[in-house]
């Protein structure tokens, strides 16, 4: 872990911001899976779905009904209160969000938008050494709200927990299957699994080069890599701001953990902190060893920068800083705001943009679950005030029909 400051911090902070999505080791082998499994259909995803995910051969792709009702029964109680806790609250921000539908009219004009959900969309939900229960809730309920008819999950070897959410959620498409060949097959369809508009989610780097290579067939909500957690604070407790970031590095060795401050002496102290708190959590100890950051600034409009300029998934800050954050998939204000809280209970998606797609736009939400349509309709009058406009601009691009189309109108009107 280092403390930096000066040029190294400045330095630091500019190899951050030109960080981005490095995909072109491993999109080679993951095109030729994406083609395989476009051409064979089940029976390359079945393959694949053995070899690396354990698919046993008497196992269907699809989990049966009566398997999802089960794993919904057979939930610890406790575990089921805690689901159905984050649940409604993830629900509650989600109605919040939704789009609405609106019309306005003046001199025979009428202009509005009309919301429309998507009409299937495919969740991924990691395997990985735990079950991602929390996944399941993030990414169908703003599904749900928006009105999507038709969810389907996949996920390679599914825990009951996995399943039991799913059920719990009223999911009744759940694959077994993962990896670029699960995406795959949401992208353009087998016999078992039917093609969907979108896919969203998060996954290993196979995972996520699929989404790429697919994006130009289906619809994606955006390429998530390694977890990233910035902290921008000049006091507060040294054991808070080190807790978060030693939880955002138990994610994955590969965990951007960075805190940024103006106090050399609070910057030692999370330091320390955070040192003793990852002793026992080898997977948080070796993140921030090779990913973690403690940063220095010269002053709070510097470290404001940098932090703007850095576009984390997750941002710390106090109340007095929030006006300035630019770039953040959530932001996080005060000591008890512990970003954990927006992994699981809160309420906003933990599905962000890592990789500085920030700078470009938020976390998954309602809005990545709907089209908004523009209606128009005129009246002969409200043509007729803006005829002369189209005219003109249609014979500026040499688009003579374009304007003949107004003229015939007003012709007749």
């Amino acid at each position: 872990m280092r403390i930096l400051s000066g040029r190294a911090a400045k330095a630091m902070v500019d190899r951050l911001a030109a960080r981005g999505t490095d995909l072109a080791r491993i999109e080679p082998r993951v095109r030729r899976i994406v083609e395989d499994v476009r051409r064979g259909g089940d029976r390359a995803l079945r393959r694949y779905s053995e070899k690396w995910d354990g698919l046993s051969a008497m196992h269907p792709l699809r989990v049966p009904q009566a398997e999802l009702a089960t794993a919904l029964k057979s939930l610890d109680p406790k575990l089921r209160k805690s689901l159905e806790q984050s649940a409604t609250n993830i629900r509650r921000f989600c109605e919040r969000q939704k789009p609405r539908s609106w019309t306005r009219s003046r001199g025979g004009i009428s202009l509005g938008q009309i919301i429309r959900p998507l009409e299937s969309v495919g969740c991924y939900v990691p395997g990985g050494r735990y079950p991602l229960v929390s996944t399941v809730l993030m990414t169908v309920i703003p599904a749900l709200v928006a009105g999507v008819e038709n969810i389907r999950v996949t996920s390679p070897k599914p825990s009951k927990e996995v399943l039991g959410a799913a059920a719990m959620l009223g999911v009744h498409d759940f694959y077994r299957v993962g990896g670029a060949q699960a995406i795959a097959a949401l992208a353009y369809g087998t016999k078992s699994i039917a093609r969907v508009d979108k896919i969203v989610g998060p996954g290993n780097a196979y995972v996520t080069a699929a989404k790429k290579l697919v994006s130009f067939d289906c619809a994606i909500d955006f390429l998530a890599g390694p977890t990233e957690a910035v902290i921008l604070s000049d006091s507060g407790n040294p054991e808070f701001i080190a807790s978060d970031l030693v939880a955002q590095a138990e994610h994955d060795v590969e965990t951007i953990s960075i805190f940024v401050t103006t106090s050399e002496k609070l910057a030692r102290a999370v330091a320390a902190s955070a040192a003793r708190l990852a002793e026992n959590n080898p997977t948080a100890r070796q993140s921030l060893e090779k990913n973690g950051a403690f940063v220095v600034a010269g002053s709070r409009a510097q470290a404001r920068e940098w932090a703007n300029r850095i576009a984390p998934e997750h941002i710390t800050v106090s109340k007095e800083d929030l006006s300035f954050v630019e770039n953040a998939g959530s932001v996080f204000v005060g000591h008890y705001s512990a970003q954990a809280a927006g992994d699981y209970a809160s309420g906003p998606n933990h599905v962000l943009p890592t990789a500085g797609q920030a700078r470009f736009r938020g976390g998954l939400s309602v809005l990545d679950f709907v089209k908004v349509i523009t209606v128009q309709q005129l009246s002969a009058a409200g043509l007729r005030k803006i005829a002369r406009s189209i005219e003109c601009l249609a014979e500026a691009e040499g688009l003579a029909a374009h304007g003949n189309s107004i003229r015939v109108r007003c012709q007749r009107a």
